[in-house]
């Protein structure tokens, strides 16, 4: 859905407002889909089928599809033809071939400065022929210039702005969108792709790739300035499916070199077991520096490791540690950037509950003005050094120190990246503690049917375990195994940004006055818990 959207979104944008191109010769995105008519047929498709065959899967994605439709009439009115019409009703029946079907979208430099994108979609005679006409309908309508299908549904837009052209062929049981300027040449190797040269087999071999993305965010951003938020590197990964888990593997393709990866130093009197959720990171220093969210609580030096955990039980058991060289330092320059109660307290703006101010006393800061938590960052002195420590609520002592499978999982040569959680009971505390902080910044909560969705398939999902390492100076390589594919966190978001209002944007603002749900905790999940273990991928 989210990459139909991404075809629709830059096909407009070319055709009614025209954009400036990217200069290199290797794709700018490519992304592959192997439909789920043939994801249905692999047999190892029990992942898929326990997160997107439900009723309640099946109504998110009407209401989503139905969203998409109507989101490009939406964007582009102001620059289309006069009297054209949003065209929501012919997108709209087209969409569920792009879950249905297999696909392949990819956006290139075509030489100079022209930028040239194609998608092509195999279809039945009958399909190709209502997206010819639709599309067709759509384009005609909207840029004010006559199309006329030949027999075999082909027609081509000519424009005096770029794109000049627009392509639609139907060959080899494939329909081909092509877009671009003066002569369009991906169209005629497109199909040249490994994934599409077995033919129209009905399922995937097992171990087969279900999914593959290759994303220059980078230049995407030229393209379209709106992406800059996500700063993310050149991304390359796929998804393919074992033991009823989706496994994902990629690549990060860095702007900037690594810095020195410092040995781990671990904060082994707080973190303690039990968990439901372990992560360790570092090298994300440099990166973390540039992002707007953070800037505002930049302290120096920054630390250079990260270490986060969650507790079963309590719904604010989740906390974070940081390895710092001068702990009173880092405290007091943090104290400085927080709402201070010191003068006057200073109201978070839009908060619902007011007024939100920190107080450093000793070695604590603590956060006040929150209700159902009582945040702190406090320092914590170990024989290992000092760290900074922080959560939603007092870290319980420890009677279970870390495990030595833990440290051997650090000692992976290069590791930058460790997360291990059982995401069903970490699905449990964790939208109460995101709920709560959506409510008391006046942004809307979660809920509707992504809300359903997610209750739906959290209890099955097990052990998630992603690690990262770095590869080459500039790169990183991934590895993911999860039963959903993605995070607790990652799903939540997923449903906060299926629910958003501006949906593809990610508006999540409540309307003024509106005040949102009640955040308290609900009572315990009687269901038995299942137990964390520390894992490897592999």
């Amino acid at each position: 859905m989210k990459k139909f959207s991404l075809f629709v979104t830059i096909t407009g944008l070319m055709l009614v407002l025209g954009v400036k191109p990217a200069s290199a010769q290797d794709p700018i995105a490519r992304i592959y889909f192997a439909g789920t008519q043939k994801i249905s047929g692999d047999p190892n498709s029990l992942a898929f089928t326990n997160e997107f065959c439900s009723t309640e899967a099946k109504a998110l994605e009407i209401q989503t599809l139905n969203k998409l439709a109507r989101a490009p009439g939406i964007w582009f009115k102001s620059k289309m033809a006069p009297g054209a019409t949003d065209g929501a009703s012919q997108l709209r029946s087209l969409l569920d071939d792009l879950l249905k079907s297999e696909w392949v979208f990819e956006m290139r430099n075509s030489g100079g400065d022209s930028t040239e994108y194609a998608l092509a979609i195999r279809l039945t005679d009958v399909r190709a022929q209502l997206w010819s006409r639709n599309l067709a309908a759509v384009l005609q309508s909207w840029t004010g210039i006559a199309i006329s299908p030949d027999k075999t549904g082909g027609w081509t837009l000519k424009k005096h702005q770029p794109p000049n052209l627009v392509q639609f062929n139907y060959r080899d049981g494939w329909v081909i969108i092509d877009c671009g300027q003066d002569a369009l040449n991906l169209q005629h190797d497109i199909l040249d792709a490994p994934e599409l040269k077995a033919g129209a087999v009905t399922a995937p071999a097992p171990g087969a790739t279900w999914l593959s993305a290759d994303l220059d965010w980078p230049r995407l951003i030229q393209l379209f300035p709106a992406l800059r938020a996500l700063d993310l590197p050149r991304t390359a990964f796929q998804v393919t499916a074992r033991d009823g888990n989706f496994l994902v593997n990629g690549r990060l393709a860095l702007t900037q070199p690594l810095p020195p990866l410092e040995k781990w130093n671990v904060p082994a009197e707080v973190l303690h077991q039990p968990f439901v959720s372990l992560t360790a990171v570092r090298g994300i220093t440099p990166w973390l520096e540039k992002q707007g969210w953070a800037q505002p609580y930049v302290i120096s030096p920054m630390p250079q490791q990260w270490f986060f955990w969650a507790l079963p039980g309590m719904a604010f058991q989740t906390y974070g540690a940081a390895p710092v060289t001068d702990g009173h330092s880092a405290l007091t320059q943090l104290d400085a950037k927080l709402p201070s109660g010191k003068d006057s307290a200073v109201a978070v703006p839009g908060s619902l509950f007011m007024p939100i101010k920190a107080e450093l006393s000793g070695n604590e800061i603590s956060l006040t003005g929150i209700p159902f938590a009582t945040p702190f960052v406090k320092l914590d002195l170990e024989k290992a050094g000092e760290f900074l420590v922080g959560g939603f609520f007092p870290n319980p002592p420890g009677a279970t120190p870390l495990p030595s499978e833990f440290y051997n999982l650090l000692a992976t040569p290069k590791l930058v990246y460790y997360h291990s959680e059982v995401t069903s009971e970490r699905l449990k505390p964790l939208p109460q503690v995101v709920q709560l902080m959506l409510l008391i910044s006046r942004h809307r909560q979660l809920s509707g049917l992504a809300d359903k969705w997610v209750a739906k398939i959290g209890p099955a999902l097990g052990s998630t375990i992603t690690t990262a390492v770095q590869s080459g100076p500039q790169e990183v390589t991934f590895a993911r195994r999860a039963p959903g594919g993605l995070t607790a966190l990652e799903l939540f978001t997923l449903g906060l940004w299926l629910e958003a209002p501006n949906f593809p944007g990610f508006d999540l603002r409540a309307p003024s006055g509106a005040l949102p749900s009640d955040p308290r905790p609900s009572a315990p999940d009687p269901a038995p818990a299942q137990p964390f273990q520390l894992h490897s991928i592999h």
